[in-house]
């Protein structure tokens, strides 16, 4: 797998959805802050190679958020990104329930927008201009549907840490779509961990992420089995009744690399 998709996994691309699926049932969601924004810088080897971001709110019963991600240093010599993505949709009961999603890579010098549409519980791609393909073979309509975007993915996370139906956290199996590429990502629970970050100190939940490759993928661009066994490693922060991401680890063909919170701040709703 490219460096920058473990990236990407490991930041805006690939944490965690809580849709119900064999393996896992919606927890009950915690009372979302009224605002929320995290910044991530990221090495390969102790050199600096990335700044990530996330900025959401939370408006009566809807959401909207974005995030971006830029590549540089080492990392820039491999693949040059500079992604910005944006998400918004509804508050339900039983989680977030995303509306449209969309990102668009500034460097690659396309302008192609990827978005993302939910239409009754099905993801429908939206590109413009279209890719030349959608893989082989491209995913289909059974595929998509109950799989969410990356970024609220990443904020269903954040409001209710993966629980399944025996109460244990981050585990079963969560269904993302980025647009083109479908996977799972297979959770499994590394217990209780110290982390230290410029913006968060503590104990925290220490939740690996598999890969599992579905469909969507070009030739040579789809995770080898020596990728999938490789997880990314995140560690979860309390912050009051949510879970916030504040260092990931992935061990890539190039090095170790990690991604650690530099800037925390969770914004309290009125009383």
């Amino acid at each position: 797998m490219k460096t920058k998709a473990l990236i990407a996994l490991a930041s805006l691309a690939s944490l965690t959805a809580m849709p119900a699926s064999a393996d896992t049932q919606a927890a009950s969601m915690a009372t979302a802050p009224e605002s929320l924004y995290v910044r991530y810088s990221g090495s390969l080897l102790m050199i600096p190679v990335a700044n990530i971001s996330i900025n959401a709110v939370w408006p009566d019963q809807t959401y909207s958020a974005t995030a971006t991600f830029q590549s540089g240093g080492l990392l820039a010599w491999f693949d040059d990104t500079n992604i910005e993505a944006g998400v918004s949709g509804y508050v339900r009961e039983e989680g977030l329930d995303p509306w449209r999603y969309q990102h668009l890579n500034h460097a690659s010098g396309k302008g192609r927008v990827v978005a993302v549409n939910f239409v009754d519980g099905m993801a429908v791609p939206d590109i413009n201009p279209p890719f030349g393909s959608m893989g082989d073979p491209a995913a289909t309509d059974e595929e998509r549907t109950g799989a969410m975007d990356p970024i609220s993915g990443i904020l269903n996370m954040m409001l209710s840490a993966p629980l399944t139906a025996n109460g244990e956290p981050c585990s079963g199996r969560v269904p993302i779509f980025d647009g083109r590429a479908r996977y799972n990502l297979r959770l499994e629970n590394g217990g209780m961990d110290s982390v230290n970050t410029r913006a968060w100190s503590g104990e925290a939940l220490v939740c690996r992420a598999y890969v599992e490759p579905i469909s969507g993928y070009e030739t040579g661009d789809r995770p080898s089995e020596e990728d999938t066994r490789r997880p990314v490693v995140m560690w979860l922060a309390p912050q009051g009744d949510i879970w916030v991401p504040v260092r990931y680890r992935a061990n890539t063909r190039i090095g170790n690399l990690t991604i650690s919170a530099t800037h925390l701040q969770v914004g309290a709703r009125p009383e």
